[in-house]
């Protein structure tokens, strides 16, 4: 049996997806390099898609194939993320409209924050132009989408 890697779980409707720290990710101080918090951001995002059951290859293949881009990030450092450390990538979506999705995401060490970003996405088809998300993309986001913005 070949074991599956962890496509993270939700609490409430946040999803919560466990990162350890490589080596490949820090500094020469052993400290998190500030722009490889995009790339747990990005897992984070990509992983709470796949738990809803949406995975990129599928929307490509789709009659009208679209993805994804992020439009705006603001992102605060607090503290830093060190080798070795188990970290969690949270994951919550607070507005869909038209083309466009706020997502608030943050990174935490035993309940820590250490990370935080507010992303704006956009659905876009092959051209690169926004579009509007597939139906079934809206119908599964819908139960997960949090009341309150951050």
């Amino acid at each position: 049996m070949t074991a599956q890697p962890s496509s993270g779980a939700f609490e409430g409707l946040e999803h919560v997806l466990p990162v350890r720290v490589y080596y490949e990710d820090t500094d020469f101080t052993g400290i998190v390099y500030h722009a490889n918090y995009l790339r747990f951001f990005e897992r984070g995002r990509t992983e709470f898609l796949r738990a809803i059951g949406v995975e990129h290859a599928a929307l490509l293949a789709l009659p009208q194939p679209c993805a994804f881009a992020v439009t705006r990030l603001s992102i605060a450092y607090r503290r830093p993320a060190r080798v070795d450390d188990a970290l969690e990538v949270r994951t919550l979506n607070y507005r869909i409209s038209s083309a466009r999705t706020g997502v608030r995401q943050r990174v935490l060490k035993a309940g820590q924050l250490l990370t935080e970003a507010d992303v704006e996405i956009v659905c876009i088809g092959l051209d690169g132009r926004p579009c509007r998300p597939p139906p079934e993309l809206t119908r599964r986001l819908a139960p997960y989408l949090s009341k309150a913005a951050p």
